[in-house]
């Protein structure tokens, strides 16, 4: 089926995820507004919710593999106990940024494959100091290689399964499906 005829609704994300992981991690993937978030189970929500923005494939894609890359330790933790620092970060700020981001970048990429979506790397400093773009871009596929090359954690594997079965891809993860080209 052409990438152009197939249609990607995050409510599709929302069931699978929530099949997926609903009940074992009393995790639910919920549609956000302004800005991303996770929040773990408290006193007012009896469940831990992952907020993506405004309804974004990419978004509810980029907030799962934080998620899935977080640790038990940090998914007791408001955004995985990560500091996060809006557009406008200083050099040293957004090199930080971009280091901390590579396995989250480099694990949506590999779901975006799975579900037949385009990924787009995010420097997400549109108004901050210039980045090394080209840095980032590698280390990111490099970290695809990685992930290829030595399998993903359980959590990521199931996602990335489920998203291949519901969109008719190929389960085998293969570093030959993506290139730095595509970045």
């Amino acid at each position: 089926m052409s990438e152009k005829l197939f249609v990607h609704q995050y409510q599709d994300l929302i069931t699978l995820f929530n099949h997926c992981f609903g009940k074992e991690f009393n995790t639910r993937l919920i549609k956000g507004d302004d800005e991303p978030i996770y929040l773990p189970a408290n006193e007012e929500r009896s469940y831990h919710a992952i907020y993506f923005a405004h309804g974004f494939f990419s978004s509810a894609l980029h907030e799962c593999a934080h998620w899935l890359i977080a640790g038990e330790e940090r998914r007791k933790q408001v955004d995985f106990g990560y500091w996060y620092m809006p557009d406008g970060r200083t050099a040293e700020q957004q090199a930080l940024f971009q280091h901390v981001e590579v396995k989250p970048q480099a694990l949506e990429w590999i779901l975006s494959k799975a579900a037949r979506h385009k990924f787009h790397i995010s420097i997400d400093n549109l108004n901050g100091a210039e980045a090394d773009t080209v840095a980032f871009k590698k280390a990111v596929y490099e970290q695809v290689v990685r992930y290829c090359q030595h399998g993903l954690s359980p959590r990521a594997q199931k996602f990335r399964e489920a998203l291949s079965s519901f969109y008719g891809q190929s389960t085998v993860l293969r570093a030959e499906d993506f290139s730095l080209e595509e970045l």
